[in-house]
């Protein structure tokens, strides 16, 4: 619904439009909406339709942004900044908590290297540090950290093994055609052969997927 991207004239997402269509879809499918707020002026708005507020790697220190949701019982996922370091993280999960809001799930998206080859560096590493340092759950965003639907597999068991909680995978049934993020999505027949190999490899390590 609301997407920052980095040039001014890539898609920005639907705005209003996009949560209400999300709420209609909610009410045929049962599915829960995650989407991303961009201002504390939009917070009325995400509590009354949304049942997750992300808040983006770009947002991740927006520390107007992270007390304003401190003060609401809406769950929050909160996306790792593209360069910030974990304690960073973990005091901006802090910010939110501090203010009352105890219900924060950490995202890692990967993180700004100078590696080419994929769009960030995916670190996996964070899954035991955080279980090490924070009572938080953690979840990977495979399909942003790489930005090629080609590495979204062998990333996503990756993070299946190490321990994570959770798992962000874009599908999309025409990538070619997406508005958005095409280059990342799976088609469906490929999420499902991904998910049938995740079950296998949590269960290698005493997990059930």
């Amino acid at each position: 619904a609301y997407k920052p991207r980095t040039s001014p004239y890539a898609f920005q997402g639907m705005g209003t439009e996009g949560i209400l269509a999300m709420a209609k879809a909610r009410e045929k499918t049962g599915l829960p909406i995650v989407s991303e707020l961009m201002s504390a002026d939009k917070i009325d708005e995400f509590v009354e339709h949304v049942d997750l507020i992300q808040v983006g790697a770009r947002n991740m220190q927006n520390f107007d942004l992270l007390k304003a949701l401190g003060k609401i019982d809406k769950p929050v996922l909160l996306k790792r900044g593209l360069a910030n370091t974990i304690e960073e993280w973990i005091m901006a999960a802090e910010y939110i908590m501090a203010g009352g809001n105890k219900n924060v799930i950490l995202c890692e998206r990967g993180i700004r290297t100078f590696e080419k080859y994929t769009r960030n560096t995916l670190d996996l590493s964070v899954v035991p540090i955080i279980k090490e340092r924070t009572h938080l759950p953690i979840i990977i965003d495979p399909s942003h950290a790489t930005g090629d639907w080609k590495l979204v597999e062998a990333m996503s068991l990756a993070a299946i093994a190490a321990g994570a909680d959770g798992l962000i995978i874009e599908v999309h049934a025409c990538p070619e055609c997406a508005w958005s993020d095409g280059a990342q999505s799976l088609k469906p027949a490929k999420f499902a052969s991904l998910i049938e190999k995740g079950r296998t490899i949590a269960q290698v390590v005493g997990r059930s997927l």
